[in-house]
């Protein structure tokens, strides 16, 4: 019998630390937190690659690119975008939702775009390398 692993849904919930998510670590290699922490903006990065979204718009996109397998929690989302948006990663404005609603929609920047090119491939990279030890025999 072969054993198959499951993949449990991560939910990412607040991330108290300020660091940055500068693909070089200023010379240290990050920990678990600061690699989670840079995930969850490169997702928002990646979410809004397809076009502007509001908070719950960016999380729901999520949940279902993933199968419900990323759950990221308002504690989480929204300081990544307010994190982001300081760095002119994204920009945002208010409009009016699908519900008729106001809702504060984002956008990528052309930095956020070149943030979002550089950040996939260096997790890319890495995350081949986890793989090759995790199949290692």
């Amino acid at each position: 019998m072969e054993l198959v692993p499951t993949i449990s849904p991560v939910r990412v919930s607040n991330l108290s630390t300020d660091i940055t998510t500068n693909s070089r670590y200023r010379g240290h290699m990050p920990n678990a937190r600061d690699r989670l922490r840079g995930t969850v903006e490169l997702l928002i990065l990646r979410t809004l690659a397809w076009g502007p979204r509001h908070g719950y718009a960016i999380a729901r996109w999520l949940e279902e690119s993933s199968n419900d397998a990323i759950h990221v929690e308002e504690g989480s989302l929204y300081p990544a975008l307010y994190r982001m948006e300081k760095r002119n990663l994204v920009a945002s404005d208010w409009q009016t939702s699908e519900l008729g609603r106001p809702a504060k929609f984002y956008r990528l920047t052309a930095a956020g775009r070149r943030e979002l090119a550089s950040e996939t491939t260096d997790w890319l990279a890495f995350a081949a390398a986890v793989t090759r030890v995790l199949k290692r025999a």
